[in-house]
């Protein structure tokens, strides 16, 4: 069986894998990292292998933890990757980015795909039907969008994220709600219906979490997978070692 290791600033996702079927997942302080793995090892008992991202926001003690543990794979652009990347800063290029286009050639090879992950950024990403990726577009997420309006304004609240019950808002802070989140829907409905009118044939993904929230709203055609990252680190794994 396989760890997957999705390391954020505050966060980090552990995930086990059994082949390509995801088993378990859980969500844990980065700072607590090894103590989440040693609980996932004593439930699963033969973990073996492991991938790591971002592994920049992790301590010298887990990084020696987990290279000791398991045989370990570190995600970066050097990595070897089942696709031909046409980015013109490969360097620059997001770990998590090239996780999800990883995910997009397992699950839908030769096709055209557009994945988008509505986190703290939204980015798009497009790999053609040639097994090419071309790169994508990065705009804010939702709630960099209400803190923006917050930090930038003297008299705007900060507000949680709620969907809007009416096109036009009566008040500041449904005027809020209806711009951050139409805006973001129409974004990426009309960047959808762009990728359609050169490539017809698109396949387009959904991640990231806010994707449950958005899915329900789009007007376009979308699959939802909130562990398209994840599975993505895995192909790149097993990619990495078979």
């Amino acid at each position: 069986m396989d760890l997957i290791i999705d390391v954020g600033n505050t966060f980090t996702k552990l995930a086990v894998f059994e082949k390509n079927k995801l088993i378990d997942k859980k969500r844990i302080e980065t700072k607590n990292c090894i103590s989440g793995i040693r609980e996932l090892q004593k439930i699963h008992g033969n973990l073996i292998n492991a991938i790591v991202s971002s592994v920049g926001a992790l301590d010298n003690d887990t990084l020696k933890y987990v290279d000791k543990e398991f045989r370990l794979q570190i995600l970066s652009y050097k990595t070897n990757l089942p696709f031909k990347n046409l980015y013109s800063t490969p360097k620059t290029l997001g770990i998590d980015r090239i996780a999800l286009v990883c995910a997009s050639v397992e699950e839908f090879p030769d096709n055209n795909v557009l994945i988008i992950d509505a986190g703290t950024c939204i980015t798009y990403d497009f790999i053609n039907n040639k097994n090419e990726y071309l790169g994508g577009a990065i705009s804010p997420g939702i709630r960099m969008r209400y803190k923006a309006m917050y930090n930038q304004t003297a008299g705007l609240p900060l507000l949680k994220t709620e969907v809007p019950k009416n096109l036009i808002g009566d008040s500041t802070a449904s005027s809020m709600h209806s711009g951050v989140v139409n805006g973001v829907l129409n974004e990426i409905d009309g960047c959808i219906t762009q990728y359609l009118e050169e490539y017809q044939d698109l396949t387009v993904i959904l991640t990231g979490g806010d994707a449950k929230m958005l899915s329900k709203q789009l007007k376009s055609s979308i699959f939802a997978n909130s562990n398209f990252l994840l599975k993505g680190l895995n192909f790149i794994l097993n990619y990495n070692l078979y």
